[in-house]
């Protein structure tokens, strides 16, 4: 009977390892280089270009690279195909070193020789001038997802001089490192359109750039000659670290995937006197100030046991920005599990429990002349702040944006490109 028993043990046992082995495989396989390609690697690798005997414009960054990490602008600008002649940057420039609200200025590439035009600062949106000898003008950016990252309005502009211009415009899709399943947060309301939130999407928004770009051409009327090269091997629910893909820095505060799944939250404290955490090497995760007791934040947060976070007392000094050289403390936000985890919803918690804490120090950036904070441009509406102000339970400001919400997944349904 024992023997029976051991035996049927040791079958089990192997039957669970071989089980767990091929499943292990079978993520192997399907996050794999040859099973997994973006936009750029469909688009050059594939027997149909798109661009054959064409002039084109490139609007990229540091993101834009193949499968092996060779830049995208390197390899457009060997290409027999076409023929690359201009390109153009973000914020923080085509080759990346620049710093948030920095401008780039027209200048030649030194790799390539082409000419380089910023499109952050006073031209947000390429002139004729820009897209003279263009027939196409082609977009490869990597994008994290929030709603008030600028790439995705670079992206908008770039589709109106297009269209204005008689150009096609080329969108070569990359993954949404927060995966493509959850929205979150308000709708932006027309009043508080910037460049840190053009059009009217959540906070969250759950889509590649070529599913927004295909959003904004149709309901927001661009109307531009709109095609997008889609990935291959990408399903909604992967976030980035469930592709084969390296982690290129979008932009310099955005050095990890981690504070990619933060941002659409941490992101609103830039929107008070708070530290976001820029001029630390772990920005938008770790929040402070000197007024603030990291262990007396820590253990409030914590008490609202908001899922897939735990926060940590942390003491830092920013090199930079707010609080430069100045000793603040705070907390850590660590994500302890991507699925369940809320960035809106914890974003806010923060902003309003450092706000109920220290009312006598903490301040929402100051009105414009419209009586509009910057706070309010993220957050994408002027209640949500009043709210905060009032006292309001965060489940009651997030039941005043649940119906727009609502609506928009069902708009977004419309233009979704993967499964």
């Amino acid at each position: 009977m024992k023997k029976w028993l051991s035996a049927g043990i040791l079958f089990v046992l192997i039957i669970s390892l071989l089980s767990s082995a091929m499943a292990k495989n079978d993520t192997q396989q399907k996050n794999s280089p040859q099973n997994f390609k973006t936009g750029v690697d469909v688009l050059l690798n594939g027997k149909n270009n798109i661009l054959k005997g064409k002039r084109v414009g490139l609007i990229t960054n540091p993101t834009g690279v193949d499968g092996k990490l060779n830049s995208i602008v390197d390899a457009m600008y060997k290409s027999k195909d076409f023929e690359l002649k201009a390109l153009y940057g973000p914020e923080h420039g085509v080759r990346g070193s620049e710093q948030a609200g920095s401008y780039v200025e027209f200048y030649i590439d030194k790799k390539t020789n082409l000419p380089v035009y910023s499109l952050y600062g006073p031209t947000k949106k390429p002139t004729p001038e820009m897209l003279k000898d263009i027939d196409v003008l082609v977009f490869d950016i990597q994008d994290v997802g929030t709603r008030f990252y600028t790439y995705i309005y670079t992206m908008a502009y770039a589709m109106e001089a297009a269209k204005e211009n008689n150009i096609e415009f080329v969108v070569l899709d990359r993954p949404n490192p927060l995966g493509g399943e959850k929205v979150e947060g308000p709708i932006l309301e027309p009043k508080y359109s910037t460049f840190v939130g053009l059009y009217p999407i959540p906070l969250r928004h759950g889509m590649t750039v070529g599913e927004l770009a295909k959003l904004f051409n149709k309901e927001f009327k661009i109307n531009a000659d709109l095609k997008v090269v889609k990935m291959k091997g990408w399903h909604r629910w992967k976030t980035y670290d469930e592709t084969p893909l390296q982690w290129v820095l979008p932009s310099p505060n955005m050095p990890t995937v981690d504070t990619a799944f933060v941002y659409p939250g941490a992101g609103l404290i830039e929107g008070t006197n708070v530290s976001e955490g820029r001029g630390t090497t772990r920005p938008f995760e770790t929040i402070g100030a000197p007024f603030i007791d990291g262990d007396d934040l820590a253990k409030a947060l914590n008490d609202l046991k908001l899922p897939g976070v735990i926060f940590r007392s942390n003491s830092f000094t920013p090199t930079f920005s707010k609080f430069a050289n100045q000793l603040c403390n705070g907390v850590q936000i660590h994500v302890t599990d991507y699925n369940s985890y809320n960035s809106v919803d914890t974003g806010l918690a923060i902003v309003k429990t450092i706000h109920d804490m220290y009312p006598n120090d903490f301040q929402f950036r100051a009105e414009n002349s419209q009586g509009i904070s910057y706070f309010d441009n993220l957050i994408g509406n002027g209640w949500v702040r009043e709210e905060i102000e009032k006292g309001t339970p965060l489940v009651k400001i997030k039941a005043k944006w649940k119906v727009e919400l609502e609506l928009f997944k069902k708009v977004r349904k419309n233009y979704l490109l993967y499964k």
